[in-house]
């Protein structure tokens, strides 16, 4: 029986369907409850939307296919998200729209669809990404609509809570990188320190100005009218471990996650142009990066943490490289605890992991993520001359999907 990852791997390397990134932006990400909180994860990924295809030199009438990742189905018109973005973006009329869900892999799950359209010689440009507003989760009233009995109280349901924790396993995600920590002997001050990092790369990065080639600011109304918001919120680059040490254990006494260990709940979007070779020729496109291949994994759920592991060895063994051919790799910080457990499964060298920050620094809109790893390893690619980079994510329920970029 072929595996799914071995069926993706062979389809990206006909040479007649090779997938190019031809345009990649984000939105900068936003604090739970921060600026962003106003905005709807469609209008933040039409925000993306709009500026990648501008970046490629993409005439939106020209896009064949949207395809958005999105998690949560926070706002009102969430069941219509995708489809909205692509018309109000300037697609047109008959170009579709999908929204898929693979939970904190559906933005790389989107570029994967994205790229098996083009592969298939089904569409010459498509619009991959991901959006998550997480500011926006409403509480919800179960069963209210039959009625209810006398005197019977009503209780609030918390979604983004409820949507942070699988009842399969019956553990929320933050006890599911405990358990990684036990088996990977991952201390709590070994997840302190790899935050701290995270924030201080994410810091020198962003006062490099890294970001500014993948960041599409956001025009917001302020008080004295309309203002640029183009800076992530999130970060925290003060951080340090005496702070850090103060701070309770959320999920289980003496555990290694805390508030500042773990990625942080925010909102954001992103959007990669993904293109052919027929249609990079024919509309003079400038490839920045060729999608190569892709994997998706299963895990046992309780761990589910450790997915990116058999997710990129499955991709390097389908593309026929090694870790060493692998200049930069980006795994979604989950939780501090979890991707130092990828990182000692898989030998990494945490030189090339992360090299800007991750997620607990930036923090993780759950849809976005794989847009926004995907957006800056291309760009991060390319300004350190390298050729091969791989981006990867657990994913709740059990599961990991990791993608190979090579540098044009």
């Amino acid at each position: 029986r072929k595996s799914f990852p071995t069926m993706a791997a062979a389809l990206a390397s006909k040479a007649t369907a090779e997938v190019f990134v031809v345009g990649a932006k984000r939105t900068p990400i936003g604090s739970f409850g921060g600026k962003l909180k106003g905005l709807s994860a469609t209008e933040l990924g039409v925000v993306a939307t709009t500026a990648a295809l501008k970046s490629a030199g993409v005439d939106p009438k020209a896009v064949d296919h949207v395809v958005f990742g999105n998690v949560q189905q926070t706002s009102k018109d969430a069941a219509y998200m995708t489809r909205h973005i692509a018309l109000k973006s300037g697609c047109r009329t008959e170009t579709p729209g999908l929204t898929v869900n693979r939970l904190c892999g559906s933005g790389f799950q989107s570029v994967i669809i994205g790229a098996k359209d083009i592969c298939l010689e089904e569409c010459n440009i498509v619009v991959a990404g991901g959006t998550e507003n997480m500011s926006q989760a409403p509480y919800s009233l179960r069963d209210a609509r039959w009625g209810t009995r006398l005197g019977q109280d009503l209780v609030l349901e918390d979604t983004l809570w409820q949507g942070l924790a699988d009842s399969h396993c019956n553990l929320p995600m933050g006890m599911t990188a405990e358990n990684l920590a036990v088996k990977y002997n991952v201390s709590r001050l070994d997840s302190e320190k790899f935050a701290v990092e995270s924030q201080r790369r994410y810091a020198v990065a962003n006062k490099a100005g890294l970001f500014n080639q993948e960041i599409a600011p956001v025009v917001l109304k302020g008080r004295k009218g309309p203002e640029e918001f183009k800076v992530d919120e999130y970060p925290r680059p003060d951080s340090n471990l005496e702070t850090m040490a103060k701070l309770p254990a959320v999920f289980k006494k003496d555990g290694t996650v805390t508030a500042a260990t773990a990625s942080g709940i925010s909102d954001g979007a992103a959007a990669l142009v993904l293109a052919s070779g027929h249609a990079v020729k024919q509309h003079g496109l400038t490839p920045l990066s060729r999608v190569v291949a892709w994997s998706v994994a299963g895990v046992d759920p309780a761990i589910m943490g450790i997915g990116p592991v058999p997710a990129i060895r499955e991709l390097l063994k389908v593309s026929g490289l090694t870790l060493g051919d692998i200049a930069l790799i980006e795994i979604n910080e989950a939780f501090a605890a979890q991707t130092i457990a990828c990182a000692r499964d898989l030998g990494l060298d945490f030189n090339k992991l992360n090299v800007n920050g991750g997620a607990v620094a930036l923090g993780h809109p759950t849809g976005m993520s794989g847009g926004r790893i995907l957006a800056h390893l291309t760009y991060e690619l390319k300004r350190q001359g390298a050729r091969y980079g791989i981006g990867s994510a657990c994913v709740g329920g059990g599961m990991g999907v990791a993608v190979l970029l090579e540098s044009i």
